[in-house]
């Protein structure tokens, strides 16, 4: 590729790159990084220049843990709302959970079916995981071959008819299945007898809600599910890690050399237990939101890389679901535009960096999903791009955000950062709160 043709460069004083933060210049042709540069370096011919200032340019970050719920409950999110939302937050990509739309991700046919539905709304590029269920061991294969990214499973009722719980043998023969073609199991860690002997009241107090999802159906289903992985030498993911007390045997897990991966969620980062209020179950999602204590040591596996990645688990519904009583309430966080500024605000506090967040947002769930094009800002990447001022503050105003139901646990909260602008491919398709129509691209797993 010849300088001639590059169009475009983007300059900022604050370019994050995976050598550290530096002054540069960005060559962008063709969709791709091609250079990266001192910040004065000579602009090529005919090139568009765009200077950022001291505006933090970031890669564009990845969520590989999204619910989108489109097609058949369209009503609670959608491509269209959900990839709108993810682009004025800085993400640039997303991966889609199997389960919550109709049908789920479940055969290939079914994922043909999504595909369908997302591919003329995605504003910014968009893939699949497939769902593991206990009687679609045979579709597994085939999903694979189709290009889904993973599967997902639940070790504990997930809250819909049609994505049913694995009991410990079927986590073995799904497991056995993925491991034999390579594959990686994403798993919601909940041990169903902890939640079936834990205290359930029904009501409007948060704290009943809390001692019925206890810690130690996290610790004890993590601890199952390390122990299969280490037996069929298997790839696993644990997803949306709230209980603290489950890092150390994680951490003894991977220095065995067990490949197991973990991600935590904004809201068990950023929100505490202590702060919720009676009957606000905008906050109600499981596992749940735990106590600050809790939190400060899963800050902590993230500074000793413990926990890989930070992901939103944007788990939306309409507002009539969130009813004041936590027993019947709908358990999920509504956050996709704004788990930016929300891990910036709190990792700031904590004297992390924005190197931090991009590999914790960015980075490392590129990583995980095997998005080789995605996550850095390096030649041969994506130009994928979230333009970020770090020092300014916004209210959150549940009316300005994207996603269909403008329901949040953030609102009414100050946050640090605000995105400027998103760029996917080297175009701008968010900038200032307005969205350009959409050109996401449908993602298949090693394109």
């Amino acid at each position: 590729m010849s300088g001639t043709d590059v169009k475009l460069v983007l300059r900022s004083t604050r370019v994050v790159t995976p050598e550290g933060t530096r002054a540069a210049a960005v060559l962008v042709a063709d969709g791709q990084i091609e250079a990266v540069l001192p910040y004065d370096a000579e602009v090529p011919e005919g090139a568009r220049v765009e200077d950022f200032g001291d505006d933090v340019l970031l890669p564009g970050l990845v969520d590989t843990h999204v619910h989108v719920n489109d097609p058949g409950r369209t009503h609670w999110e959608g491509f269209w709302t959900a990839t709108r939302a993810a682009a004025a937050g800085g993400i640039t990509t997303l991966l889609d959970m199997p389960l919550n739309s109709l049908p789920p991700t479940t055969t290939v046919e079914n994922l043909r079916v999504k595909q369908e539905v997302a591919a003329p709304k995605a504003h910014i590029d968009t893939g699949f995981w497939g769902g593991a269920l206990p009687d679609n061991v045979k579709d597994l294969r085939p999903l694979h071959d189709a290009g889904v990214f993973g599967f997902k499973c639940f070790l504990s009722p997930s809250g819909v008819e049609e994505f049913p719980e694995l009991n410990q043998e079927q986590l073995a023969n799904s497991l056995a299945e993925i491991a034999g073609f390579g594959g990686l199991l994403i798993v919601h860690a909940e041990d169903p007898h902890h939640l079936a002997s834990a205290p359930q009241k029904s009501g409007e107090k948060y704290a009943d809600f809390l001692a019925s999802r206890p810690r130690d159906a996290e610790n004890t289903a993590i601890a199952n599910l390390i122990a299969q992985a280490r037996r069929l030498n298997a790839r696993v993911h644990v997803l949306h890690l709230s209980s603290s007390d489950a890092l150390p045997q994680i951490a003894a897990a991977k220095r065995e050399g067990v490949k197991v991966t973990v991600e935590s969620c904004p809201h068990f980062l950023t929100l505490t237990a202590e702060e919720v209020p009676d009957g606000a179950t905008e906050f109600k999602c499981c596992p749940p939101i735990r106590e600050a204590e809790n939190q400060d040591v899963l800050w902590a596996g993230l500074a000793d890389g413990t926990i890989d990645c930070i992901v939103s688990d944007h788990s939306p519904c309409t507002t009539d679901l969130k009813t004041p009583d936590f027993a019947s309430a709908w358990g999920g966080i509504s956050s996709l535009q704004l788990g930016l500024p929300a891990i910036w605000t709190e990792a700031r506090r904590r004297g992390h960096t924005l190197d931090d967040v991009v590999r914790w947002m960015s980075a490392a769930p590129a990583e995980l999903a095997g998005l080789h094009r995605k996550g850095a800002i390096e030649a041969g990447r994506d130009a994928d791009f979230a333009v970020l001022d770090p020092e300014a503050t916004f209210t959150v105003d549940p009316a300005e955000l994207f996603h269909r139901n403008q329901v949040t646990a953030y609102a009414g909260k100050t946050l640090h950062g605000v995105v400027r602008s998103t760029w996917l491919r080297g175009t701008r398709i968010a900038a200032d709160g307005e969205l350009a129509e959409p050109t996401g691209r449908l993602l298949e797993r090693n394109q």
